[in-house]
């Protein structure tokens, strides 16, 4: 428990962005998920996830849950798989 005034406003800042960060990582995570789980079973729906996982890459990198590089890395592979599977 925090001793000072200020420690305790610290402590509820934290726990606020621990809470947003980690619903932003969330829907993230369950977008590419989605993505690859059409993608394996061959879905129409592919493309369609696919956009909404090269959406929520980029804006959890702007929110800073993730690194900048570690979602275009990701956004470039799940392309990639894409291309691959619909050739």
């Amino acid at each position: 428990m925090a001793n000072h005034k200020s420690a305790a406003k610290r402590a509820r800042q934290t726990e606020t962005r621990t809470a947003r960060n980690r619903l932003i990582k969330t829907r993230t995570r369950t977008a590419v998920k989605n993505f690859r789980e059409a993608l394996a079973r061959n879905d129409e729906k592919a493309k369609e996830l696919l956009d909404r996982a090269t959406r929520a890459l980029p804006k959890a990198a702007s929110k800073g849950v993730i690194h900048k590089r570690n979602a275009a890395r990701s956004v470039s592979r799940l392309v990639q798989s894409f291309k691959k599977r619909s050739a």
